[in-house]
């Protein structure tokens, strides 16, 4: 089972990206995704999670109103919108699923917001 995400860069303050984590080995529509992100220095943190059909979704309150997190289980996909940036928004954000027999992770794609 592996994960796999994209869409990181580099964006100014205010700007948008967009990130995908498309999953081999396993199909997701049964599985509650989520994402998290780790700046230098600091611990790993939740960041949005949703629901395995998709009509909940929770946020840290530091994204609330700012991220939109989504997927598309017939494209084994879970998106991670992210609008009105931020320098504090810098980290690398890691896609998770947690199934019965493990937790998967994904290797990480960076995301730099510059002021």
């Amino acid at each position: 089972v592996q994960l796999a995400e994209s869409g990181g860069g580099l964006v100014q303050s205010g700007g948008s990206l967009r990130l995908s984590c498309v999953a081999s080995g396993l199909t997701i529509n049964i599985w509650l995704m989520r994402w998290y992100r780790q700046a230098p220095g600091k611990e790993r943190e939740l960041v949005a999670s949703v629901t395995s059909d998709g009509t909940t979704t929770n946020y840290a309150d530091s994204v609330k109103g700012r991220f939109t997190i989504s997927r598309d289980n017939a494209k084994n996909t879970v998106y991670l919108q992210m609008d009105s940036l931020k320098p504090e928004d810098t980290a690398v954000y890691y896609c998770n699923m947690p199934t019965i027999a493990e937790t998967v992770w994904g290797q990480g794609t960076q995301v730099t917001v510059s002021s």
